[in-house]
């Protein structure tokens, strides 16, 4: 430590005042920056040790907390590894969901005229098994579905048994027998009988899909467990004190790791589109799997150079019995009454061993009262993901109906399902923008632009991006000549470049909602749930999905006006809601990432001891 930093902090060494999650200040950690000796043992580990700080650095208090800006930690590169294996996964994704509407909704073209497709004409138009819009919507929503219920299983089964590494290696190779099979479905022979293409279709998706599903959860908490978790006030070259802090870290790593994400979905998309166009279904499928073949290499090579996270056993059952313990004690049969007991601010600090009588604590209490904090902050983070599928309904336009409302437009040579790409390419323009300036003059000038606010601020964005799409599709009713049956007259004289603001709108709204919950997840996560947070993160969307189910009659002439307004009105309505429902948890921002890790034991090593908030006998 520098002279400097030492004389700062002679005359304050006190560590930020912690609270509990209620936000009442009834319990604080002192954190003293000479201090060396670790919290007391119990099985040979430390029981109670705030990772958040380290020892040896300057520790910030109260008021630099308050006044001093925040900037990050380096990345270090095998971060970058770790986001370019999933560049490839969401390149091989995303390169072969891209052409699923077109493979499924339009007629197969050899079958419907008579002739092969003429790339070169304005209007081609690829297809395979002709289903129609409602068929394509249903599937592409199925799909929707399926990829974002799976990571629950995949989260468990990484927490619990296999840890995140092995978990993605395994669904890697799961993945890609998916991908084969998807690649068989879109052979010309197998086209040739629609109903077979339909069967190989529909298993390559499933399976596809259950890969995705074990590897999404898992990649994302392992990037960000790859940067230091420390915060500590260090001096610039220009003499300026800032606060090194890991939220700010985490942030900017997400950043980077979902451009790396949509430089693979604009590759994937772009070149897939083109090559149904020109040459036909199965090289779409075809190249994705080949390249995504591509990640078993860099996985193996770099195995050992990551930082593990090793699994702790079933995590989950005694958070859900926690939550429940909790409800239950407060039970009352007046509901209002209720309520006002499950929200006086005493609900988790109840249930802390600490509070509990020994002689009638229950026998799946093998954890200390740092753990009760950690799982109130994830079931408040999991609380917060709750409001995601009214803005996953935006979204989920994207690919689908989105797409549809191209086909009808003047198009000029351009394939209809191309548009969509312009989404990664505003994103892989605008996220360094906000990264590298708008974000860190946010910071200088004082303003702490923190996730909720970022999430609520992504759903006024698709809220914008759904209105202008509405508008769009009012014009093109106004302009066809079939009038509010615009898909039976494609080519209405508007060209398809007007979808432009939807798509940079949408762009733009990912960065606020999208990015901020893998962040939010993955801060507000208890060590050993990451994956399982963050697969409830993604299961919202999978909600989403089930919703839009529900919004099926809507995506269809002459009712599509009314499917985009209602999109508007419901992410508008949803964002509004959900920034009243928690400006009070936005303010505890600070206080909620710097709690002290918990530790949760076996039952078997739990002896006669009393459970104070470090495992310490009484």
């Amino acid at each position: 430590m520098s002279g400097d930093a030492t004389d700062a902090y002679a005359d304050d060494k006190r560590g930020p005042a912690l609270v509990d999650g209620s936000g009442d200040p009834k319990r604080s950690l002192s954190v003293h920056a000479h201090e060396t000796e670790l919290p007391p043992l119990y099985n040979g580990e430390p029981t109670a040790r705030n990772e958040y700080f380290d020892h040896d650095l300057p520790i910030p208090t109260e008021e630099d907390l308050a006044t001093l800006r925040r900037v990050s930690e380096k990345i270090p590169f095998k971060a970058y590894t770790i986001a370019f294996v999933e560049l490839v996964e969401r390149l091989s994704y995303y390169g072969t969901t891209q052409v699923f509407v077109n493979f499924i909704q339009q007629p197969n073209p050899g079958t419907s005229t008579g002739r092969a497709l003429d790339p070169s004409a304005d209007d081609a138009q690829p297809g395979a098994l002709g289903m129609g819009q409602q068929a394509s919507t249903g599937l592409t929503t199925f799909n929707q579905f399926w990829v974002y219920v799976i990571p629950l299983f995949g989260a468990y089964v990484a927490d619990t048994y296999w840890g995140r590494f092995k978990t993605i290696w395994i669904s890697v190779l799961t993945a890609i027998v998916g991908h084969v099979i998807l690649t068989s479905s879109a052979a010309p022979s197998v086209i040739a009988a629609p109903h077979h293409a339909l069967a190989a279709f529909v298993i390559g998706l499933i399976i596809m899909g259950i890969g995705t599903g074990g590897f999404k959860p898992n990649i994302s908490p392992l990037v960000a467990e790859q940067i230091p978790g420390r915060m500590y006030v260090r001096t610039t070259k220009k003499g300026e004190r800032v606060i090194v802090d890991p939220a700010v870290t985490t942030a900017r790593v997400y950043n980077w790791f979902y451009l790396f994400i949509n430089v693979g979905a604009l590759v994937g998309q772009l070149s897939m589109a083109y090559a149904e166009r020109y040459v036909g279904f199965y090289l779409s499928f075809l190249l994705p799997t080949v390249l995504f073949c591509a990640t078993l290499p860099i996985l193996y090579v770099c195995r050992d150079w990551y930082k593990h996270t090793k699994p702790e056993g079933s995590v989950l059952a005694p958070a859900v019995k926690l939550l429940l313990l909790g409800t239950v004690k407060r039970f009352h049969l007046n509901p209002v009454t209720w309520y006002k007991h499950l929200h006086d601010g005493t609900f988790w600090d109840d249930l802390k061993p600490s509070k509990m009588n020994p002689a009638t604590r229950p026998a799946w209490v093998t954890f200390d009262d740092a753990w009760v904090d950690e799982v109130s902050r994830g079931w408040k983070a999991c609380s917060v993901f709750l409001w995601l599928p009214l803005y996953w309904l935006t979204y989920n336009q994207l690919n689908g109906n989105l797409t549809s409302q191209a086909s009808t437009m003047a198009l000029h040579g351009i394939p209809n399902d191309v548009l969509s790409n312009l989404d990664p390419f505003a994103l892989i323009i605008c996220i360094p923008i906000c990264d590298l300036f708008i974000y860190p003059a946010l910071r200088r000038a004082g303003i702490h632009f923190t996730p909720v606010k970022k999430i609520a601020a992504g759903f006024f964005m698709g809220s914008a991006a759904m209105v202008w799409a509405c508008v769009v599709q009012a014009y093109i009713y106004k302009k066809s000549a079939c009038g509010n049956h615009a898909s039976d007259c494609p080519n209405v004289d508007i060209n398809v470049w007007a979808q432009t603001g939807a798509y940079v709108l949408i762009a733009i709204s990912e960065i606020f909602a999208s990015i901020t919950s893998l962040e939010y997840g993955f801060s507000k996560a208890p060590k050993n749930m990451r994956s399982l947070v963050a697969a409830f993160a993604l299961f919202m969307s999978a909600i989403s999905a089930a919703l839009g189910e529900a919004f099926n009659p809507l995506s269809a002439d002459p009712l599509l006006v009314w499917n985009y307004g209602s999109m508007a009105v419901i992410s508008f309505v949803g964002g509004s809601l959900f920034w009243l429902s928690y400006r009070k948890l936005d303010k505890q921002e600070d206080e909620l990432n710097m709690l002290p890790t918990g530790h949760l034991v076996p039952k078997a090593q739990v002896e006669d001891i009393e459970m104070t908030p470090s495992f310490e006998k009484s």
